[in-house]
Formats: structure tokens, sequence, C-alpha cells
């Protein structure tokens, strides 16, 4: 590990910025492509089918339906790309765009690995510095951002089903912001500040998903519902609203549009493990080397986003009344009383 640090400092700083820009934006973009993949094999497990395993590598190979990845890929490309008559051409063509810059944005300040030092240099392992005064407001609001993509790609569509998923989008993002807002404050409160460093830090004994249990599964619905996937797939309603926001699109913008649901999904399991789960720390470990803390953080974000996937699979959609019901009834009232009992406890119980 010494001479991987070593080798690391021989490197221009402008060099190691490529590398960790290459890692943060190929990696999340890649673990988004494969989880398409892992949808589809996933949900076949989960229903006793079969899935995905008609196409194959060089005319040979199965893999598993891994080469469906490729097939799909091509096809986007190849397919014709149709613009509706009545539609919005610049915004059509900017909305997938307004989706899926800040679905690739969102990871760029999470510590993916534990920082190191090497003669007299820190090196960070996020694309952004932790401690530039943004910390872990920045994937929120940039997260919160993504909701003008879905709804400039319902309005410029000029179609009815496709407002009608773009106006449940907004009234969703509406609903549950404000919840997991709040569930993130008591994590800021705890730590004393919103730097990611400070917050995996202070995980260094327990994690915070023991002690802030309820903020925890709080915020975990709310990214179910940010990231609108099921059971609050309002967006899209397959069976209600024939595919809602994106109706109308096709060929690589459609693949735009699928491709920042799953990176949204990617950056959710990951605020998931560097908020309640200690980011990159292992337990029994006080400070585990250098790839050995990347490993963990990767195992935690694999399985975080293997419960996006199972979850999907496993609980029905819920109707829209029961949404709203949820996301103001329930979700608001626990988050704030989270809030108030976090501020209880470091007051010493009273």
């Amino acid at each position: 590990m010494e001479s991987l640090a070593s080798l690391l400092h021989l490197m221009p700083e402008t060099f190691w910025m490529i590398v960790k820009v290459l890692i943060v934006f190929l990696g999340p973009l890649t673990l988004a492509a494969l989880l398409t993949w892992a949808e589809r094999r996933g949900s076949a497990m989960i229903q006793d089918r079969i899935g995905p395993n008609r196409a194959l590598l060089f005319g040979r190979w199965r893999l598993l339906g891994l080469p469906q990845l490729v097939a799909d890929g091509i096809k986007f490309f190849l397919k014709e790309d149709l613009v509706p008559a009545d539609a919005s051409p610049m915004l059509f063509w900017l909305a997938p765009v307004m989706a899926f810059v800040p679905a690739v944005l969102g990871f760029a300040v999470i510590p993916f690995g534990r920082s190191f030092i090497q003669a007299g240099h820190t090196y960070h392992l996020s694309l952004l510095d932790p401690g530039n005064g943004m910390g872990m407001l920045y994937p929120l609001a940039v997260g919160a951002v993504a909701v003008y993509g879905i709804l400039t790609a319902a309005w410029s569509s000029n179609n009815k089903w496709a407002i009608l998923g773009g106006m449940r989008s907004g009234a969703q993002m509406v609903s549950y912001e404000i919840a997991m807002g709040l569930a993130v404050v008591a994590v800021f409160m705890r730590v004393g500040g919103y730097d990611p460093q400070q917050i995996i830090a202070a995980q260094r004994g327990v994690w915070f998903v023991l002690p802030q249990i309820l903020g925890f599964l709080v915020f975990s619905v709310c990214m179910f519902a940010e990231t609108n996937r099921l059971p609050f797939d309002f967006a899209e309603g397959e069976s209600e609203i024939v595919a809602g926001f994106h109706t109308e699109y096709g060929s690589m913008k459609f693949a735009l549009l699928q491709l920042s649901e799953y990176l949204h999904l990617v950056t959710a399991a990951a605020l998931i493990v560097t908020l309640y789960f200690g980011g990159w720390r292992i337990p029994w470990l006080a400070e585990p080397p250098v790839l050995m803390s990347v490993a963990a953080f990767a195992v935690k974000l694999l399985f975080f986003c293997w419960v996006f996937i199972w979850v999907r699979w496993t609980i029905p959609r819920f109707r829209f009344d029961q949404l709203m019901f949820l996301g103001w009834k329930v979700m608001l009232p626990l988050s704030l009383g989270n809030l108030l009992l976090q501020a209880w406890l470091m007051r010493g119980g009273g």
C-alpha cells in the first residue's frame, strides 16, 4: 500500500485529478449500465423466470446475459431518433441532458475511500475536496435539480400522459424533499458540520444507522421517492400513463433518461452508505488500508443498489393519494420527531 501511495505522489496534480474524474464519472456510469442487467436478472430470479440470456458474445458465450448490455447499447445508437411533430424541439432535445448531468455530478463529493497523506500532501478519494464548504449539501442540491429534466421532458413532449407523469414527479419531489432534508439535518447536527469526512470520522465507533435508526428509515424511504423507484414510480407508471414523462422518447435520448434513473440510484445508495453506514469504514479496523477502504465502500454501495432492485420487484406501486399521505402525514412528522429526539439526546436527555 505504501508503494501505491508513492506511485500516486509521483503523479502530477493534473494527472491525479484526471484519474479521479475518470473514476467518479466512469465508475457510476459503468455501474448504472450493469444495474440495468442486474435489474432484469434480479427480477427474473424473484419472479422465477430466466431473464435475458439470448444475446451472445462473439456468437458463442452467453455469460449470464451480460452481452445484452452490448446489444442494448448498439440498439439505442442505431434506432431512428423521432421528434413528435407538436413537440418543442429544442426543449425535447435538452431535457435528457438536464436529467443526465445532475445525475452524473451528484457523486462528485462522495468519498469512495480513505484519504491519505504522502510527503506532506493530502490525497482525497473524491472528485471535489470534501472540506470545500459545500460538503454533503452539494449532492442533495444537485439531486433536487434533476426534477427539472423530468418536467422539461414532460412539457416539451406535448403529450397528456407525459405531462401527467411530470406533474406527479414534481409533486412527489416537493412532498419528500422536506422529510429527507430534516433527516439529514439530524446527522449534520450530531456531527457539527456537513463535511462528508467529518461524518465518516464520527462513525468510527458506531455507525449512525444505530443511534439514528428512525432517520435512516425516513431517509431511505425518501430516496425511493427521489429516484422515482417502485413503490413510488409515479413519474412513469406504465400501467396507468403509458410510460409517463418519457412516453415520446426513443433512441439515445431515452437511454440518457434511463441511465439518469440508475445514476440517481447509485448516488442515493452512496448517500445512505456515507450518512448511516460509515462510508468506507470497516468496523474492526480503525484506519483500513486505502484499497481495502475502497473495497469496503464498493461492497456497501453494491448491497444498497441491490436493495433498490429488490424492493422494486417485491412491493407493488401505491396509489397517488397514498404517496401524498405517506409523505406529508407520516414521513414529515417522523423526520421532525427524529430531529427533536436527536437534539434532546445531545443535551443529555434533558
